[in-house]
Formats: structure tokens, C-alpha cells, sequence
């Protein structure tokens, strides 16, 4: 069964346990499109509004290329929240790096942000954010085995340090570069998470700090482990256009729905295994 349809799938059944009073509780970094290749909403022949999704692979388990296609949590939400979204249809999704969807988005390249982005203030002064659909914390990773063991961010100091451009985690470090504890000549972004963690196993950076989740999924599959995780009590959202109530009001309907009949959970054990954030 392929991907859309095990999304369909799970939504019908979901909606079956639901009629029946019953609901559930509960990388890769080479850049291939898998969809339309212009964003922009369009109106569909069945009368609906086509909609064109953006994301940033290697941000595995949200978003991540295997066998040449393009997956994750964060895919597979999307693709359920817009079939439950009255008035919309999925036209197709487009790749960037992760610091570009935004402009990408205000540009009308395309028309929500599908990528682990947490709601920022910052953030919303350009764009606007649906419901949260995931809370997460930031961990510093370290090469395994290693003596040097950061319990906080300004273990940091004297040490290379690396982060993705324009993640929350690029944040902390820049905040301890302005705050005089890391120089940022020890500072190193990286466009691609996938990257960072190269680096740091090969020994050219000591750390880095990422979204937990993803820290979780490098620790399985990477010579790393997590040194210490900072409480920063974040919440993921999906990106949209300023002014857009409708688009929103949908979108924030269809995860409404997605969570009601089971299909978030669902989602939740396939691509993080037990289903705990």
C-alpha cells in the first residue's frame, strides 16, 4: 500500500471508530519535487481550492526523502488534515531549505508551511499559524563516547557549535553569542540538519543543538547521544499567509478532525514508534 493510501486508510478507518463512539488517544537531504512545480492557490475542477505545500527534508521523522520520495510525520498529517479540510485539496508539495519557506510562502510560492516550525512571535510578525499539532524541547547532541557532556547552554562556551539556519535551536546559540558566552567564530550553520551531525561525528564541531525529536531519531541511527535537553516548551504549527481566515479555519478543522478519529495517533506510532512526543 502506498503512502496516500494508507493516509486514506487510516482516516476512514478512524472515521469508523468514530461513528461508533469510539476515537484513538493517544534522513535523508537530497532535494527531488514530488508535486506542481508553481504555488499559488487555484481553483480545482471539483470547485475546491488546490493548495501547494512547502517543506525542508532532513528534518527527520517530519520531513525526509527515502528511496527518493518524500515522507514523514509532517507529510502525512498534512496530506490527512487537508482531506478533512472543507474547501481544499493538496495540489502537491515543494522542497526548500528550511531558513527560505517563509519568503517562499510570502512569495505565494506556495501556501502552507508543512516543516517542524515552531510558533514564534517573531515568526508571526511575517505569517500566521495555525492550531498546534506537536510540543518539542531543544537537545544538545554530542559525539558518543565523548568526555564532553553540556548539562546546559553555556557548557557551550569555548567549544564549536552547530546549528540549522533559522531553527529555534540557531536562536539559542545566537543568544549566547550575543550574551558573551559562545564566540561566534565557534558558530556553524548549517542549511540541513544532516549536515551538522556529519560534522560532529567526524569531529569538526562538538555539539549541537536540535529539536528533540529529531535528536531522538540521530541518537538510533548516528554516533551521537544527547549531552542534556532544555526545557523550551515549544509548539509546532503549520505556516500560512497573513489574512487568509479561511485557509486557516480549515486547516485548523481538519486537524481537529485528524485528531478526533484516530489518525493523528496513528500517525504518531508509525513515525515515532511508541506515539509519545
Amino acid at each position: 500500500m502506498d503512502r496516500r493510501s494508507y493516509i486514506k486508510a487510516l482516516g476512514a478507518s478512524g472515521a469508523a471508530l468514530t461513528l461508533a463512539g469510539c476515537t484513538g488517544n493517544g534522513g535523508g537531504d537530497t532535494s527531488t519535487t514530488s508535486s506542481s512545480t508553481t504555488g499559488g492557490t487555484t481553483s480545482s475542477s471539483s470547485g475546491q481550492t488546490a493548495i501547494t505545500a512547502g517543506t525542508a527534508p532532513g528534518f527527520k521523522p517530519f520531513e525526509m526523502i527515502q528511496d527518493g520520495e518524500l515522507v514523514g510525520f509532517d507529510v502525512d498529517l498534512l496530506e490527512a488534515v487537508v482531506e478533512q479540510a472543507d474547501g481544499y485539496t493538496l495540489d502537491g508539495w515543494q522542497q526548500y531549505e528550511f531558513g527560505s519557506l517563509i519568503q517562499s510562502l510570502s512569495t505565494n510560492k506556495i501556501d502552507v508551511i508543512a516543516a517542524g516550525m515552531t510558533i514564534t512571535d517573531k515568526r508571526k510578525e511575517q505569517i500566521a499559524f495555525t492550531d498546534s499539532y506537536w510540543e518539542a524541547n531543544q537537545s544538545i547532541l554530542v559525539r558518543s563516547g565523548s568526555s564532553y557532556q553540556p548539562g546546559s547552554l553555556d557548557d557551550l562556551a569555548g567549544h564549536k557549535v552547530g546549528a540549522q539556519s533559522g531553527t529555534t535551536g540557531e536562536t539559542l546559540v545566537q543568544n549566547k553569542i550575543d550574551d558573551g558566552t559562545l564566540q561566534e567564530s565557534n558558530y556553524n550553520a548549517y542549511p540541513k540538519y544532516p549536515l551538522a551531525i556529519s560534522d560532529l561525528e567526524n569531529g569538526n564541531i562538538d555539539a549541537v543543538v536540535i529539536d528533540t525529536p529529531v535528536a531522538k531519531t540521530f541518537v538510533d541511527s548516528r554516533d551521537v547521544t544527547i549531552a542534556t535537553t532544555i526545557d523550551t516548551g515549544e509548539n509546532y504549527g503549520f505556516g500560512i499567509r497573513k489574512n487568509e481566515s479561511d485557509l486557516e479555519s480549515a486547516l485548523n478543522s481538519g486537524l481537529g478532525s485528524v485528531k478526533d478519529n484516530g489518525t493523528y495517533d496513528d500517525l504518531k506510532v508509525k513515525w515515532f514508534a511508541s506515539g509519545d512526543n
